[in-house]
Order: C-alpha cells, then sequence, then structure tokens
C-alpha cells in the first residue's frame, strides 16, 4: 500500500493530521497535472496553476468534501482530475457571462496580425461534448479527463482505471474521434 493510500485511508478514518500529511505528498504531483492541463488553455488565462492545485485540493478534502472517499491513489487523481476540470468550466463560463464581458474578447493590437499556429479548444464545448460520451460511455469518458485534464499517460490513466493499456489505447482512440466528431457537429450548428 503506498503512503498516499495509507493517508487516504486515515482521512477516511476522521484522522486530521493525515489530511495535512497528504498535501506535502501529492503537491508536486497536482501542481504538475495543473501546469500540464493550463499549457492546453487560451491565451489570456488568469488562472495560475497553484491556485488551480489549491482550489482543487479543498474540493477533494475542504469541509465539502468530508464526505468523499477514495479507495486508492488512481481514484484521488481521477478525483483531483475532475475537480480541475470543474474549476476550469466554472472559469470559461465566468468569463463568458454578460458581467465579466460576454463574448467580448480582448484583443492586443500587437497580435492582430498573428495567426494562431491550431485552433484552440472551446472548454465549454469540450465539456458538453464529454458529458455526452459519459452518458453513453463512462470508462472512456474517464480515460479522457484523466488524459486531458490530468495530463496522465496511457499507463498511468490505465492504471488508475484499472485496465489494460491495450484496452485503454482502443477507448483513447475511440474516444477521440468520437469527442471530434461531436465538436465538429456543435460548430457545425452555431
Amino acid at each position: 500500500m503506498s503512503e498516499v493510500t495509507r493517508l487516504l485511508a486515515a482521512i477516511d478514518q476522521g484522522d486530521s493530521q493525515a489530511t495535512d500529511e497528504l498535501l506535502p505528498l501529492v503537491y508536486e504531483e497536482l501542481r504538475k497535472l495543473a501546469v500540464e492541463r493550463l499549457s492546453h488553455e487560451k491565451p489570456g488565462q488568469t488562472l495560475q496553476a497553484t491556485a488551480l492545485v489549491h482550489e482543487a485540493y479543498l474540493r477533494l478534502l475542504g469541509p465539502a468534501g468530508d464526505e468523499l472517499r477514495w479507495n486508492n491513489r488512481g481514484h484521488f487523481f481521477a478525483a483531483a482530475a475532475e475537480a480541475m476540470r470543474r474549476i476550469l468550466v466554472e472559469s470559461a463560463r465566468h468569463k463568458r457571462s454578460q458581467r465579466a464581458g460576454g463574448d467580448w474578447q480582448r484583443v492586443e493590437l500587437s497580435d492582430v496580425e498573428i495567426a494562431s499556429p491550431r485552433p484552440d479548444v472551446d472548454l465549454l464545448a469540450l465539456s458538453e461534448a464529454l458529458d455526452k460520451l459519459e452518458a453513453r460511455d463512462q470508462r472512456k469518458a474517464s480515460l479522457v479527463k484523466l488524459r486531458y485534464f490530468a495530463g496522465l499517460t496511457i499507463k498511468e490513466a490505465a492504471d488508475a482505471l484499472g485496465i489494460s493499456s491495450a484496452t485503454a489505447d482502443n477507448d483513447w482512440a475511440y474516444a477521440k474521434s468520437w469527442l471530434k466528431r461531436e465538436l465538429t457537429r456543435d460548430s457545425t450548428k452555431s
């Protein structure tokens, strides 16, 4: 049993000291996941990796997270990936709200003539498509969350989900093409 799994079990038993001991063990890994995830965001993202890690950790172990329980290290990191996803979606929704400027986009004059090397993913559209995929196949949706939002490798995600790397490879290929089709379909409706 890993030290993280042992601490998660202690937290489950109500040991408040275990909560304090857990953060130093998982902080660097969570921060790497947050940095990886934020590197895929559109330019102008105001949320920093440290803030994302802290917010996700508070959601997982804070007062509202008291009723959450984890089976093992993989389950904890899957929950962390989901928490980061929700935080980023909430941030994107807030930015889109009328109070925050609605559909207006800030354009720096020095950036006007520079073309983006690749189109950025619309996080809200991705989240909606991911919810549809989850309704069809929860395992494939979980794999996407672990790979895309937590930055895990196929092997790491397969271990977290308790499936073989070959199955994860197949699920990843299916999920990518399903999501691409879904996002393309949604963009043509607009």
